[in-house]
C-alpha cells in the first residue's frame, strides 16, 4: 500500500474493522516514512463470468441501465432504480462468491423488479428468458397473476385471523 502523502510503500496497519455489514474492511494505516495516518477501505470485487467465458467487474450502473430500458415509460424513478441496483448487488454479495455467472445477475434482478413494476418485469423477463411466442408471455402473466392472487389470499387470511 502506497502512502497517499509521500508515496512510500512501507505502511503499517494500526486497526482493522468490518464495515458495510461485512461487505468491506476499513483499515487505519500509518506511513513509516512521513508518519502520517490514513484510512483505506477494502471491498471484495465481484466478477461476472459472461457466456463467452470472459470476465469483467460487476458494475451496478450496468445492471441498472438494463433495467432502465425495461422501465421506459413506466412510473419508476431513478431512486427506485438505484434501490433495485443496491438490492441486486447485496444479493450477489450475500452469495459469498467472488465470481458470478451473468445468468445469476439476471436472476437477482427479476424478483425485485417484479415487486417494483410488473410491466417492466415482463419486458425484462421477455429478453432475459428469451420469449419466443405470445404463449411465453401468457405463461409468465399467468404466473404473475397466480402469485398476486396467492399474496392477496394470504393477506386476507391474515386480516381475518387477527
Amino acid at each position: 500500500m502506497h502512502c497517499p502523502f509521500c508515496k512510500n510503500t512501507d505502511t503499517k496497519v494500526l486497526d482493522s474493522r468490518v464495515a458495510d455489514e461485512g461487505g468491506s474492511i476499513r483499515r487505519r494505516r500509518s506511513c513509516s516514512s512521513c508518519e502520517k495516518r490514513f484510512t483505506t477501505i477494502e471491498q471484495m470485487q465481484l466478477m461476472v463470468l459472461k457466456r463467452s467465458g470472459a470476465t469483467e467487474p460487476f458494475t451496478r450502473d450496468k445492471a441498472i441501465a438494463g433495467v432502465a430500458k425495461a422501465c421506459k415509460g413506466r412510473p419508476v424513478s431513478a431512486d427506485d432504480l438505484a434501490r433495485l441496483g443496491q438490492q441486486v448487488e447485496d444479493t450477489l454479495r450475500e452469495s459469498g462468491a467472488a465470481e458470478i455467472e451473468a445468468h445469476q445477475v439476471g436472476l437477482a434482478i427479476l424478483e425485485p423488479l417484479r415487486s417494483l413494476d410488473e410491466v417492466a418485469y415482463l419486458r425484462f423477463a421477455s429478453v432475459y428468458k428469451a420469449f419466443e411466442s405470445a404463449d411465453d408471455f401468457a405463461a409468465e402473466i399467468a404466473m404473475l397473476m397466480s402469485a398476486t392472487a396467492d399474496g392477496e389470499l394470504a393477506e386476507e387470511h391474515a386480516r381475518t385471523t387477527r
